[in-house]
């Protein structure tokens, strides 16, 4: 679904709340309206003016401008272009029937659409006293779904729209008139309906495409990015970073990945990615896309959370170093690319020479996946971090031995058994406390694995649990 190409980055932190709002149910045929289907309606507009809902000027524009071609209607929009703009503001604001709202909307989304900049329009300082957000904003939880969609598109554009630097005017006419909401206001309720969509979808196949849309743009913001994550908004996004096959899906990855990249420059954002799968999600999308946008965007989140936390250290273990390696053979034809792959290579390397054997270790156990790397069977590396296990109350220790009821790989399961059984050799109270963890009974059930080589070390490490030290440096595995 095309969205308009939106920019803008203006500070600012929101405060508005329209979580009491609900979504009304809509009938299909509604959910399925075209622009063009709504735009072929004939709508009495002389009888809104004879109610007094529009007044008569409103009514001389409107006849002016509807139903005209679109080079006349450009014209009407060059010369006087925010008394249009007050006029269908004014009708949705004042007129609820389902039918007029919808076909103003389109009016609106055809006019944006026909020339973006005139975004511009809704902020010309005629337009001062104006709420020009509110009805929109209101429509977002009101309306059926073309009306939500519309509204959504409308309103994302009209805020990115508004001039830099500036909270648009709507700030400034809120002293003297109380019920125009500030920029604040607006972005908070935006990011309430766009995250409330992610949960729970208004329309099947079309709410997450035209939120994903809207939040690649938005999210440029810091006051979005800030009103998102307060919203518990990053884990929504991460069930859709997932391998694509169809143009329309890969679209919807490329932009789930950019609104990705974007939270990836705020440090709360990244606080909240460190305790997803996104890292094991993004690095299975770059091994299986070939498109060279996504792979791209995969490249530059991967190398701005590299220093984050542990995330160089999950890289390594999850394998990044060998892909970046095949990633980089391939025929890519995006410098920018290239650059970013070079960069997140000496990124990595710098990133495997700091962190130690130790951190390495930590890592491969908080993951799960144990494999026979040289550390295992290194005594040097046992006698100089035998004492490294006792942090947090043994916690590595703990994970190890949790793994033994939890894995179902045999590798996993094999190095485990070795593991402790090293813990045992090297540590002067190692028996006493794997047998305080209550590890015997879980390794002696190994012992009876269908796998040899689980069965083979689960036996070592009972051997020297029973055994004292002064024998058990004599076992081999």
């Amino acid at each position: 679904m095309q969205l308009y190409s939106l920019s803008l980055d203006l500070d600012s932190s929101s405060s508005h709340n329209l979580s009491a709002f609900r979504f009304s149910e809509m009938p299909t045929d509604q959910a399925e309206l075209s622009t063009e289907q709504v735009l072929r309606r004939d709508i009495p507009w002389e009888t809104y003016m004879t109610t007094k809902l529009i007044s008569g000027t409103g009514l001389q524009l409107l006849r002016r401008y509807d139903k005209k071609p679109e080079s006349y209607k450009a014209q009407l929009l060059d010369d006087d272009g925010p008394a249009y703009i007050r006029c269908f503001v004014s009708i949705l604001r004042d007129i609820f029937k389902e039918e007029t709202v919808e076909y103003v909307l389109a009016l609106i989304d055809e006019m944006l659409l026909a020339n973006p900049k005139r975004a511009r329009l809704f902020h010309d300082k005629s337009l001062a006293g104006e709420d020009i957000y509110d009805p929109f904003l209101r429509l977002l939880w009101k309306g059926n779904w073309f009306i939500q969609e519309k509204s959504c598109k409308i309103l994302s554009f009209i805020v990115s729209g508004r001039p830099k630097g500036q909270n648009a005017f709507a700030d400034s006419a809120a002293k003297s008139k109380n019920e125009v909401i500030s920029i604040n206001d607006v972005l908070k309720g935006l990011v309430d309906w766009l995250c409330a969509q992610l949960k729970n979808q208004s329309h099947t196949g079309r709410s997450i495409p035209v939120v994903i849309n809207c939040l690649s743009t938005l999210l440029k913001e810091s006051a979005v990015r800030s009103s998102f994550v307060q919203a518990d908004g990053v884990k929504l996004l991460i069930p859709l970073i997932s391998p694509a096959s169809t143009q329309q899906s890969i679209q919807l990855l490329y932009e789930t990945c950019l609104c990705v990249w974007l939270l990836s420059y705020y440090e709360p954002a990244i606080e909240y990615l460190a305790t997803t799968k996104c890292l094991p999600r993004l690095i299975e999308v770059a091994k299986g896309s070939t498109k060279e946008k996504v792979v791209r965007l995969v490249v530059l989140i991967l190398r701005n959370l590299l220093h984050k936390g542990t995330f160089g250290a999950q890289m390594v273990d999850l394998g990044l170093p060998q892909l970046v390696q095949s990633l980089k053979a391939q025929a890519w034809s995006d410098e920018d690319l290239l650059e970013a792959l070079n960069q997140l290579e000496e990124g990595l390397k710098d990133n495997i020479k700091k962190l130690s054997s130790f951190d390495r270790y930590k890592q491969e156990v908080l993951l799960g996946h144990l494999d026979w790397s040289p550390m295992h069977k290194d005594p040097i590396f046992w006698r100089d971090n035998i004492t490294n296990f006792e942090e947090h109350d043994f916690q590595i220790l703990r994970v190890l031995i949790t793994i033994l009821d939890t894995s179902t790989d045999p590798r996993t399961l094999a190095v485990a058994c070795y593991d402790l059984s090293q813990f045992i050799q090297y540590h002067q109270a190692g028996r006493i406390i794997v047998t305080d963890l209550k590890a015997k009974d879980r390794v002696m059930k190994l012992m009876n694995h269908e796998n040899a080589e689980v069965t083979k070390n689960a036996l070592l490490c009972i051997q020297r649990l029973f055994l004292g030290a002064k024998y058990a440096s004599f076992l081999q595995a």
